[in-house]
This record gives C-alpha cells, structure tokens and sequence, in this order.
C-alpha cells in the first residue's frame, strides 16, 4: 500500500508542470494564485517536496482539475467526464482532454467585449489548429489579420506572433487544439489568392494532407 502511494506520489511533480505548461502560466503567476511561494512550487514540480493536502487543494483549484486528476487516482468505473472551465485573459477554455502531454483540445468562449480590441500578440512553444463554432473569431497571426467564421479554421506554428479575439465586438466560440512541435493537425490550406499572399486558414472542405 505504501509502495503504491509513493508511486502516485512521485507522478505529481510531472502532472504539476505539464498542467502549467500547458495553461501557459508561470511559476510566479501560479505563486500569485495560490499563495504557495514560487521555490515550493519548483520543488513540488521537480519532485524535491513531497506534495500535501494543503499544497495539492490550492493547486487542483488553480488548473481547473479535481485532485484524482493530480495524483492519477484509478478511474472508478464512473464514465461521465466532469469538466472544469478555466476563465483566462478574457476568455473561458473548457478542457476536452484530460490526459497530460500530447495533444490537448479545448472550446473556447469569447464573450461580447470580453477581450480588448487592441491585438497584443504573443509567441511560445507549440503548434495550434483552431476551428470556430459560432460567431466571427479575428485572428492576428504575423503579417496577417484575418477573419474567420463558422466552419473555417485555421493552423499555425505558435512561435509565429498571434492573438485572438472577438472580430466584431459579439461573442465567439471555438475548437482548440494544441500539441508541441511537430505534433500537429494536418490540413490542406486554401491555394495563394490573388494577391500572392498565403492565408494560413482551411476551409470547412479541408481534409487530412497526405
């Protein structure tokens, strides 16, 4: 029984980072939300502290997730997912994949005004295909400042500057997926228009590329 608790235990130090990482958010940011100091975390993350009750309540509640989900509690035969929206930046992401690493999907809600209309760009790691459900999502990607409607979607290597947002003030409401480099979405992308220019978006048509 102990073997096993230590086993589960040493798993949440990975579970820790790759939740972080995968919400974009840093240590100091995850310290300002938790009230747990930004050294405790890097241990915890690093599997130098044994993790706690007290340190884990703070943590499940900061990612959205439940603590079976921070210690990789067996499944309970229940086949229900319960999701947990997370409210960042303006924007509500509800997760649709639970496990950690790999490609990880979400729909995102924009509400009316809920972000600035002023774009403020950003770069990191990874590689992203979006696909909006309802309403008019701007994206500004590089050079580009599109618009895509429902059924369109788009696909990008997110070190290249980009940001979302509501094109015309009223809600939006999109599929995400995210991986890391060279784990991606493969889609055909719509051939030059005519001014030369490369849209980086596929239509609601596009399949997989070979």
């Amino acid at each position: 029984m102990d073997d096993d608790l230590d086993r589960a235990l040493d798993t949440v130090g990975p579970r820790l980072r790759a939740l972080r990482r995968e919400r974009e958010t840093t240590l100091a940011e995850l310290a300002a939300a938790t009230g747990i100091s930004v050294s405790t975390l890097s241990r915890l993350e690093s599997g130098s502290r044994r993790p706690t009750l007290e340190l884990l309540l703070p943590l499940a509640r900061a990612h959205g997730v439940t603590l079976d989900e921070l210690v990789g509690a067996p499944p309970t035969g229940d086949p229900r997912i319960h999701l947990r929206p997370v409210t960042r930046h303006g924007m509500t992401m509800l997760p649709l994949t639970r496990r950690p690493g790999g490609i990880q999907a979400y729909k995102l809600v924009i509400p009316a005004g809920g972000r600035p209309a002023e774009p403020t760009p950003q770069t990191h790691e990874g590689y992203e295909w979006v696909y909006v459900l309802n309403g008019r999502l701007r994206l500004v990607l590089g050079e580009h400042d599109l618009v895509l409607t429902p059924g369109e979607a788009a696909e990008f290597d997110t070190r290249v500057p980009h940001w979302f947002g509501p094109a015309d003030g009223e809600a939006v409401e999109f599929l995400s997926l995210f991986g890391a480099q060279g784990e991606r979405a493969h889609l055909r992308a719509r051939p030059r228009d005519p001014a030369g220019a490369d849209r980086p978006v596929a239509g609601p048509g596009a399949g997989h590329a070979p």
